[in-house]
């Protein structure tokens, strides 16, 4: 224990000598090891904010949405066949057992004029149950009811986005807004929401009674989608089923026919988006550890002109007792020292990294203990498996010739 103290010592103080040297060569490591971490981190954050943005529009919602058409043998896009109606939402309303709520949706847009001000913005025409498939809730005044649905009444919930450009700090409850020339009342404020992954702003909305904003801004019959909430996580895929069975009967479409929707549930594009998540993280850490191999060699290299420059020190030590497995030692512990520096030093330089862009930038970083762990872990390995052919080099050095060497 005492004689690997010394060795220990002794490779330190060699390291210690050339400090610059020292650094160049744990540079490799150093940008190895951060990079693995901060690129399974960048992955992890994926990860999870597309978990959070998933679940916030629901745990058990259910999309239904228009198949896309052919012409001439060529698609012409998801929505290009829209046969979805209010119909089908009553009927689905009606018949299914497993949906516990659910929304037309009729997507429209334009200027939006109030309080002096104006704003492009989009509006969404929904029903009353939307806000609870959505989880989302109220920060001021009421949603709109059943009853204004069915009355086409003129009334909207503002966005934060909207109440900000259009009203400033005053109180929009009870205004009146404009868009496209149709006058609405503002009736409430919805709470903030926030960016989603993809940077776009989810408070810049105005919603509207479904049948509002098609009759009055949409002019068309039909809606854009639906959106429906299964009474719990396990009867999702009977609720999908469902409601395929419900609308086939109602667009009289015969089983074994290609149907002119589409239905989607929030398990599977958690799933799906989770899976290129985790691909994308794996990668990303494969490409970040090519530079821990780079790493290694370049420590290999620096040994084995320090065996060559040593060449003399090893015959004397040799001379005056020194076993070739005490050579072999002292260099593989060099080797795995500035190894493990370098590790320790791509750790700290990741969380810093880490915290700086979780500051500073839309780039969200979860730092994985054990991706730290491995990490520095297989920065002491790197240093072991390239270190050992120039330490090895060195214990084999005939004393004679290494006195001799110039």
């Amino acid at each position: 224990m005492l004689q690997l103290k010394n060795l220990f010592k002794a490779a330190f103080r060699s390291i210690m000598k050339n400090r610059m040297r020292s650094l160049l060569t744990s540079l490799g490591i150093i940008i190895g090891v951060s990079a693995v971490i901060v690129m399974v981190g960048v992955g992890s954050g994926s990860q999870k904010r597309i978990a959070q943005e998933i679940s916030s529009f629901g745990n058990n919602m259910l999309t239904v949405f228009p198949s896309w058409s052919r012409r001439g043998g060529v698609s012409r896009g998801a929505g290009s066949f829209n046969r979805l109606t209010m119909d089908d939402v009553e009927a689905i309303r009606k018949e299914a057992v497993l949906i516990e709520y659910i929304s037309a949706i009729v997507m429209s847009g334009g200027q939006v004029i109030g309080n002096g001000n104006n704003w492009s913005t989009s509006i969404m025409g929904v029903d009353p149950a939307y806000l609870e498939i959505r989880g989302w809730g109220l920060e001021a005044g009421e949603f709109f009811t059943e009853r204004d649905v069915r009355s086409r009444k003129k009334v909207a919930v503002l966005g934060q986005t909207i109440v900000k450009q259009i009203f400033g700090d005053m109180d929009p409850i009870g205004q009146k807004i404009r868009v496209r020339n149709t006058p609405f009342k503002v009736i409430g404020v919805l709470a903030k929401k926030g960016q989603d992954s993809r940077g776009n702003d989810q408070d810049d909305i105005i919603l509207a009674p479904s049948t509002t904003v098609m009759v009055r801004l949409k002019g068309d019959h039909h809606i854009n989608m639906i959106n429906a909430s299964a009474t719990s996580l396990e009867t999702i895929t009977k609720a999908e089923e469902e409601i395929t069975n419900i609308l086939r009967r109602e667009h009289k479409i015969d089983y074994g026919q290609e149907a002119d929707f589409n239905v989607a549930n929030q398990t599977e594009v958690t799933e799906m988006a989770s899976a290129t998540s985790r691909i994308m993280t794996m990668l990303l850490g494969a490409v970040a550890a090519v530079s821990l191999i780079v790493g290694g060699i370049g420590i290999m290299n620096i040994m084995l002109v320090s065996v060559t420059e040593r060449t003399r020190e090893i015959g004397i030590r040799m001379s005056v007792g020194a076993r070739g497995s005490d050579i072999l030692t002292q260099f593989l512990l060099e080797a795995v020292v500035l190894s493990l520096t370098g590790g320790i030093i791509g750790i700290l330089l990741s969380a810093g990294i880490a915290f700086i862009l979780n500051q500073w930038t839309d780039i969200y970083v979860v730092l994985n203990p054990m991706i730290i762990i491995l990490s520095f872990t297989f920065s002491g390995a790197v240093g072991i498996f390239f270190g050992f052919y120039p330490a090895r080099k060195a214990a084999n050095l005939n004393p004679i010739e290494a006195l001799r060497y110039e």
